[in-house]
């Protein structure tokens, strides 16, 4: 199948074909899934989010084994391909400086970094290691002013910015950088922020002489989607839960079902107990929350900084994990905007061909180019 689809630049790192696979924890996405997703010419992306809760020391040390496994994990997919893979961080996570730093040091090909503006580096990682590796640096924001910001503050402390930017709309799946009232405002959209971001990245390319992507993510479900972001600008995509229903997702079937399953009303808008709005699938976990049930649980870790544990009504790492696992009863899935439309389980080779005939008809209906 011909691909009309112009190549990913990141820094240097090439996709041949422009789609992120959004990086989805708890263990939704570690290198089964991100490994088949780089094999296809995407980028693949292993989440760093609790990716050690499997371990049995997890509890006692939480920080050692994240980074044990993210490590494992990284060295998993690289074996498994010789395409990109990136490690998807939050700043919230209280161990964020040393995954950071794991990610470098095992040279990873990508690092996104979201939840949470990245304006200085930690000290484990330096800003000489950042210009002399191999791993690129890619903010995920939720609107131009910030992603000036961070633009701003690497260039005062750093007279260097980072390689590209992802911009998320409201109409993704987790957490999403919104208020409750805007993410149903049409101005907060994704076609209304990612002009801003645009913009940001123009004037950053100019003054540091360095093309800078910006990729367009949160509730992109189809080839013509993705042809109609690139079309306004955007140098590829991001996706997140087109892959968590694939077979090479990371996560069990019984977590797949529920996208199967889903109906439009059942996407609803939760309250995490980190204090964020998340977009999730409605089932009996959330209806139990959302009538006052209180799960006990113990937080010996706190995994995220901004996490209240002692009022928090769940601990959502632990009800994360169980949903991956196939324990629906203890946990739930976050989903995108357009998750309800998923009616299958497929490869991700049969989805990089749908994405892509999808664009290419999108293509040739708009342009009627030569090429198709």
């Amino acid at each position: 199948m011909k691909n009309l689809m112009k190549e990913l630049i990141i820094g240097g790192v090439r996709a041949s074909v422009p789609i992120i696979q959004g990086g989805m924890g708890v263990v939704v996405s570690i290198s089964g899934l991100a490994s088949a997703v780089a094999n296809e010419g995407g980028i693949g992306v292993i989440s760093a989010t609790g990716i050690g809760m499997l371990e049995a020391d997890f509890y006692s040390d939480f920080s050692a084994a994240n980074q044990r496994v993210l490590k494992k994990e990284i060295r998993k997919a690289k074996s498994k391909t010789s395409g990109v893979i990136g490690v998807n961080l939050m700043i919230a996570l209280s161990d964020y400086d040393k995954l950071l730093k794991t990610a470098y040091e095992e040279e990873v090909n990508i690092v996104f970094v979201g939840a949470g503006l990245p304006l200085r580096l930690p000290k484990d990682v330096s800003i000489d290691t950042v210009k002399n590796s191999t791993t690129r640096f890619v903010p995920i924001v939720s609107s131009g002013r910030a992603a000036e910001i961070i633009f701003a503050s690497w260039a005062k402390n750093y007279n260097h910015v980072p390689d590209a930017i992802v911009v998320e709309g409201p109409k993704a799946g987790g957490h999403l950088g919104f208020k409750i009232e805007q993410i149903d405002n049409p101005e907060f959209a994704l076609e209304k922020i990612l002009p801003e971001v645009l913009k940001v990245a123009e004037k950053y390319s100019a003054k540091f002489e360095k093309n800078i992507p910006v990729i367009a993510a949160g509730g992109i479900y189809s080839g013509a989607d993705i042809y109609r972001y690139i079309s306004m600008g955007a140098s590829g995509v991001q996706l997140g839960s087109r892959f968590a229903a694939t077979v090479e997702s990371d996560a069990s079937d019984e977590f797949k079902q529920k996208f199967l399953n889903c109906k439009e009303e059942d996407l609803i808008i939760i309250k995490s107990p980190v204090g964020l709005p998340g977009r999730a699938i409605n089932n009996e976990f959330l209806q139990k929350i959302a009538a006052g049930f209180k799960h006990k649980f113990t937080c010996p870790c706190q995994c995220l900084k901004s996490c209240n544990f002692s009022k928090a009504p769940y601990c959502i790492a632990l009800a994360l994990v169980e949903a991956c696992s196939g324990n629906m009863n203890e946990g739930f899935a976050f989903a995108g905007a357009n998750s309800y439309l998923i009616d299958k389980i497929i490869s991700v080779r049969e989805l990089f061909e749908e994405l892509i005939e999808g664009f290419n008809r999108a293509a040739c209906q708009d342009q009627m180019t030569a090429s198709c």
